[in-house]
This record gives structure tokens, sequence and C-alpha cells, in this order.
């Protein structure tokens, strides 16, 4: 079980290599990362864009990107087109967004001739490697979704708990979060956190998986706040998995994390064929090779 972000990049380099398309790769950041992560043996990168823009910026930068195949294509829709459908065809195992918009990449992920898009919804995955807490912690979904039913809330459970053990975690513990841990009709997230909890006991989330809902933030991340409020539970202050109920919810979390408890992250969208590596230009360069581990190494456990 991958328990901090370092074991997790150990973990992407002594695992098979795996092929990162990254879809319009003229981007600074996003190209630094990427060569980083290739020269640490994480992945094989295919840098899909306009050619010109990406070797000035490796010039501009020192980057050594000879040996890198790299696609010629300067429009950016097309470029997302292309990326997807080298995936798609089996000439990477996963893709990475550059310069360009989440939505056009999106629109290419789920296009149904060429695309990657499977029964399941596209939902985010964000781990934070926090200096208090004993393991990983896996926050879905502050940054797709943004008020999920409860059938969305099922996929998206079911997306995080494959990252979950593709990290190599037996026993999967997810936390349906809410304001309080009692259930009540005018706070309908309860509602929903205590049907993925009678859900998972009927076993449709497969073995080694706990869910329990709804539970406030103390109890899933404190084992001591539950024995204050003598609240029975599996998982407190051992919860792998924060499923949130609003993308503001998580989104609050998730910053707060990173800003103010100094927690260190990777981020991917699950839901589809493959791992897409999506990145925030505000996200940190460490957070971006990190992100770059986590696909592979979900690659590597869907392959």
């Amino acid at each position: 079980m991958i328990r901090k972000l370092d074991e997790l990049l150990a973990a992407a380099k002594q695992g098979q290599t795996m092929r990162l398309v990254v879809a319009a790769a003229q981007d600074e950041d996003v190209l630094g990362a990427v060569c980083k992560a290739a020269e640490e043996g994480l992945i094989i990168p295919i840098l899909v864009g306009d050619r010109n823009a990406i070797f000035e910026i490796a010039d501009r930068e020192a980057l050594n990107i000879s040996n890198y195949e790299i696609v010629d294509i300067t429009d950016l829709t097309e470029a997302a087109k292309a990326s997807v459908k080298m995936v798609s065809e089996g000439k990477g195992d996963f893709l990475m967004k550059g310069l360009i918009d989440t939505a056009i990449l999106l629109k290419a992920v789920l296009d149904k001739e060429i695309g990657l898009r499977t029964d399941r919804l596209l939902s985010h995955v964000m781990i934070y490697d926090v200096p208090h807490y004993h393991k990983l912690i896996y926050l879905t979904d502050g940054g797709m979704n943004i008020e999920p039913s409860y059938d969305e809330k099922v996929k998206i459970v079911e997306n995080a708990i494959d990252a979950c053990k593709a990290l190599g975690t037996e026993v999967v513990k997810v936390a349906a979060l809410a304001a309080k841990e009692k259930v009540s009709e005018k706070m309908p997230t309860t509602v929903d956190a205590r049907k993925l909890q009678e859900l998972c006991e009927t076993g449709y989330f497969g073995e080694g998986v706990i869910v329990e809902g709804p539970l406030a933030m103390d109890l899933a991340v404190s084992e001591e706040a539950a024995a204050v409020k003598k609240f029975c539970s599996k998982i407190a202050g051992d919860t792998d998995i924060l499923m949130v109920p609003t993308i503001e919810v998580g989104n609050g979390i998730g910053k707060t994390l990173t800003y103010l408890a100094g927690a260190e992250s990777a981020g991917i969208i699950m839901g589809a064929k493959v791992p897409v590596v999506l990145v925030s230009r505000a996200d940190s360069y460490e957070a971006k090779l990190n992100s770059i581990a986590l696909g592979s190494v979900i690659a590597s456990y869907k392959k």
C-alpha cells in the first residue's frame, strides 16, 4: 500500500514505463514536468502540439527533448483529437492536458468514435500527503461535478475506489461527508450519504470496501473525535476517501489542505478508459510531477 507521495514516485519508477501522450504540449510548466518525469524514468513522453513552440520552450528552459516523439499539430482541437486517438489505438497509455482548454480535451475524450468514454462518469480525484495524517487522503470530487445526484455520487465513489486500489489499498475506507452524522430529510446530502453506505452493505462496491455516511469531517479523520462523540465507526481516523457532496466543499477542503496544512498533492481524472492528468497553473512543480506519477501507476494497474 502506498502511504506517501514519495512512495508513489518510487512505484512509478519500479513499474512498467508508461507512454504519456501530452495534448498541446507547448506549455512551459507542463513540458518541464514531463521532461523531469522522463528523466526520472517515470514515463515515455509523446508530445502532440505546435512543434516550433515546443522547441522554443525547450531551448529557453534548456530541456532535452531530442529523443521524444513529437506530433506537429498547431490547431488545439485537432491536437486534442489526435492525442485521444493515439491513446485509443494503444499508441499511448495515458493522457495529459497541456496548453488547451479542459473542455476541448474532455470533448475529445468523450467522442463516441475516437474517444475513451466508458459507462462511468468522469470525476476528479485528488490525493493529499498531509503532514499530520498517517496515510494518503483521496478527495473527490472537488474539480468536475458541481452538485452530483445520488446516481452520480455512486459513480464518483467507484472511480475513487479504483484509484485507491491501484495504489495497493486492500480495504478502502470511504467517508460520505455531510455537515452532521444524523440523517435528515432537510439535508438531502445526509440522505444520499446513508444510501451510499447501505448500497455498500449490499456488496455493490465489491469486497474490501467500507462506506460510511453521513460523516462530519472530524469523524472521518479523527478517532478521538469519534470517541468524544461516542460515535461507532469502522473508519473514523483511518479514512482513505473523502467523498464530498458538492464541488465547493471539495474545493475548499483541498485548498485548505494545500495552503494551511502544507499538504503535497497529485490529481487525476478517472472514469475514462485511461487516467487523464489535468493540472492547474497554480499547482506546484511537485504537484505536476506527482500527478504524472499517479497517472502512470494507475495506467499500469489498468493494463
